[in-house]
């Protein structure tokens, strides 16, 4: 699996055979918190997508995801993400199927559902 960062709001995951790489197109890029909980989704969604795939007999060989956000305020924190599913060899006639799919993933539906967050200093 590769991970790509695009940009400081912006991953691209593919779903190439291999040890999990990350990437950029720059030296000083880093991989930020932000860039790991788009990579958590987007592994989420690839898996399940894949996991589909091979069930409906389909081609997921050129599978990508692109993942990005933008901020909101008051507090300050991710207001929005978008997830691009990139696939090729896709038939038309099984898009809303393979989007129906990738609701599936549970990293999507704990995003989607906010959790109860508690923070405590450890005694």
């Amino acid at each position: 699996m590769k991970i790509l960062l695009l940009s400081e709001e912006r991953i691209r995951l593919e779903g190439t055979p291999g040890p999990l790489t990350i990437e950029a197109d720059r030296p000083d890029a880093q991989y930020s918190p932000f860039h790991m909980l788009a990579s958590s989704l987007a592994t989420c969604v690839l898996s399940v997508l894949a996991s589909w795939a091979e069930h409906a007999k389909l081609d997921a060989s050129g599978l990508a995801l692109e993942v990005d956000w933008r901020f909101a305020e008051k507090p300050h924190r991710v207001g929005t993400i978008d997830v691009k599913i990139i696939w090729p060899q896709l038939p038309p006639e099984r898009r809303t199927a393979a989007e129906r799919a990738a609701h599936l993933c549970a990293i999507h539906n704990t995003l989607a559902t906010a959790p109860t967050v508690t923070t405590a200093i450890a005694s």
